[in-house]
């Protein structure tokens, strides 16, 4: 309560219009962002048959989960989420998508969500991704996100929608249990949907208003089409990328630089080969009372102190 959440912290230091805006939009819906982005396929399936070789066995999913995870990683504001009029930042980067158990119209659905450091590399994405999907396809497997919307349809109908409705008032108030966040595939940093799994096209998927998610990809079925080559039109194989961003918490100059970015690992899957050592703080995340704060300050000002003396004796 009182602005203070177990899945993020309340920024200081914003810039008065950002701040003002979910005031504004005071809904997510009312406040999404629509991008189309074609994705050329040759390089991710010249990446796969490379590592195939190698004897790792990628596809489309691990590419665009592990291109998702290092966008974020490089730019942390992307991993902000608006509840209650406040922006926060998230802590730990998540990545929710949707398994399904068959190829079948009567088969359920499992929501996965997993948690990332922004380190990793694609090895390591892959092997996480891997064990989840094999772990939630099962026809009898129930993670937890299961079991807790099973409790729910256990009690009438009508009481559904009261309790509903007093999870969304906890949630926007910060009293929902860590352990119901963890849980929610709806909080989380990005939510991917694989429509190329089903052959189906790409779309621009809502963000949902239950939850924190400020990002939304979904992938469709790859096509071939007229591209532009050197300067020649030639046959291209893309894969359509509907992107669905929540404005609020971004200004437009950060997020086309994401995007940009984006475009660039998808042209060259192998820098995610490496994991990242540093990361890039969400500068407006500071809290002026920590120790760790303090320590920084002091550290600094005894630098300039000695670099000031340093100056005189010259």
């Amino acid at each position: 309560m009182f602005g203070f959440r177990a899945d993020g912290k309340k920024l200081k230091g914003l810039d008065p219009i950002q701040k003002i805006m979910p005031h504004i939009m005071s809904s997510r819906h009312d406040s999404q962002n629509l991008c189309r982005y074609d994705a050329r396929c040759e390089a991710f399936d010249k990446f796969i048959i490379e590592q195939r070789e190698l004897g790792h066995h990628f596809n489309y999913m691990h590419l665009v989960i592990a291109s998702g995870v290092r966008l974020i990683a490089m730019y942390p504001r992307l991993n902000r989420f608006v509840m209650n009029g406040r922006i926060y930042h998230r802590n730990g980067i998540y990545i929710s998508f949707v398994v399904k158990k068959s190829l079948s119209a009567n088969a359920g659905d499992s929501q996965v969500k997993l948690c990332f450091t922004g380190k990793e590399s694609i090895y390591e994405i892959k092997d996480m991704v891997d064990e989840a999907i094999k772990k939630n396809s099962r026809i009898e497997a129930n993670n937890g996100t299961d079991k807790l919307a099973r409790v729910l349809t256990f009690i009438p109908n009508c009481i559904i929608k009261f309790a509903v409705g007093t999870l969304k008032f906890m949630d926007k108030h910060g009293m929902l249990p860590n352990a119901i966040l963890k849980l929610s595939p709806f909080h989380t940093s990005l939510f991917i949907t694989n429509l190329k799994s089903i052959k189906g096209e790409s779309i621009y998927h809502h963000l949902y208003d239950f939850g924190t998610t400020g990002l939304f990809i979904s992938m469709g079925k790859e096509k071939m089409v007229p591209v532009v080559d050197n300067g020649e039109i030639v046959p291209g194989k893309v894969m359509t990328l509907d992107v669905v961003t929540d404005e609020r918490f971004c200004d437009g100059f950060y997020f086309v630089n994401a995007l940009k970015t984006m475009k660039k690992i998808h042209a060259d899957p192998n820098v995610l080969c490496q994991g990242l050592e540093e990361l890039p703080e969400d500068t407006e995340v500071i809290d002026v009372h920590s120790r760790r704060y303090k320590r920084k300050m002091k550290k600094a000002a005894k630098k300039a102190a000695k670099e000031a003396a340093n100056n005189i004796n010259r």
